[in-house]
């Protein structure tokens, strides 16, 4: 098996547990040493049999960060710019997604298992609580106030 085979073998194993970007693919490849004209054509290949395309990737990223861990827009495209994606395709992606998600509606229900946590804490201690928890996970201030609002 040439090298390009092998390598090319282990981009697959990598890909097979989770989608990828291009970016953190060619990563990937330079930790193992390998050299940019393999990088070049195994990406390619991966490409042309449509095993990575990073549109894919970012709407993959969002469904899985708006339903399993809920994190806020502005959370979500930073994961995403550090996982090597542009700009311009993240927010492209979020205009057309943001109609079917919203930051008010993420936050509500990521806080609602939270809500039996403190029911014994104050009101006030309670909301302290939320809202740090909140903008941990990336909810801007005016997420938090609308949920505050919604819970008198």
């Amino acid at each position: 098996m040439d090298e390009f085979e092998k390598f090319y073998n282990k981009t697959l194993r990598f890909l097979s547990y989770r989608p990828r970007s291009e970016k953190e693919l060619r990563d990937k490849l330079k930790k193992k040493k390998t050299s940019g004209e393999i990088i070049n054509k195994i990406i390619l290949r991966l490409k042309e049999n449509n095993f990575i395309n990073d549109e894919e990737f970012v709407k993959w990223w969002i469904e899985q960060r708006t339903t399993f861990k809920p994190r806020s827009f502005r959370l979500i495209k930073m994961e995403l710019k550090q996982k090597g994606v542009s700009n311009d395709l993240i927010e492209k992606v979020i205009d057309d997604l943001r109609l079917t998600i919203d930051d008010l509606k993420s936050a509500k229900k990521l806080i609602q298992k939270r809500l039996s946590r403190y029911k014994n804490l104050p009101r006030e201690k309670k909301f302290q609580k939320i809202a740090r928890f909140l903008s941990s996970r990336g909810f801007d201030y005016d997420i938090i106030k609308e949920i505050f609002k919604s819970y008198k």
